[in-house]
C-alpha cells in the first residue's frame, strides 16, 4: 500500500481490512477519533506505538505527556505541524512494512 491508497481510504467509514494496529490508529487519528486511536496504541510496548502515542498527546495539547512518549520512542518532538507529522508517521508505517 502507498500513501495515496491510504489517503483515499480515509474517505471510507472504517479502516481497510488488513491494516496493522499502527495504521489503524493513524486512520482513526486522521478521522479525528482520538479516543479510538489512543486506545489502539496506549498499551503497546514498542517504539512505533510510542511514537504514535506521542503524536496523539501532541494533538491533545498535552505537550508534557507527548514529550515523555517521544523520549520512549527515541524521537524528538517534531518542529512540523500536526498534519505533516501525521503524514510522516503514515509514510513511516507504510515503508517499514507495517502494512
Amino acid at each position: 500500500m502507498d500513501l495515496q491508497t491510504f489517503m483515499t481510504a480515509m474517505n471510507a467509514a472504517r479502516p481497510l481490512d488488513g491494516l496493522t494496529v499502527y495504521l489503524q490508529a493513524l486512520w482513526y487519528a486522521g478521522k479525528g477519533d482520538w479516543d479510538h486511536a489512543h486506545e489502539l496504541v496506549q498499551d503497546l510496548p514498542d517504539r512505533d506505538a510510542a511514537h504514535i502515542h506521542a503524536y496523539l498527546h501532541r494533538v491533545e495539547g498535552d505537550q508534557w505527556n507527548a514529550d515523555y512518549w517521544y523520549r520512549k520512542a527515541g524521537e524528538k518532538s517534531p518542529a512540523v505541524g500536526l498534519e505533516t507529522e501525521w503524514q510522516q508517521l503514515v509514510n513511516s508505517m507504510l515503508t517499514a512494512g507495517k502494512k
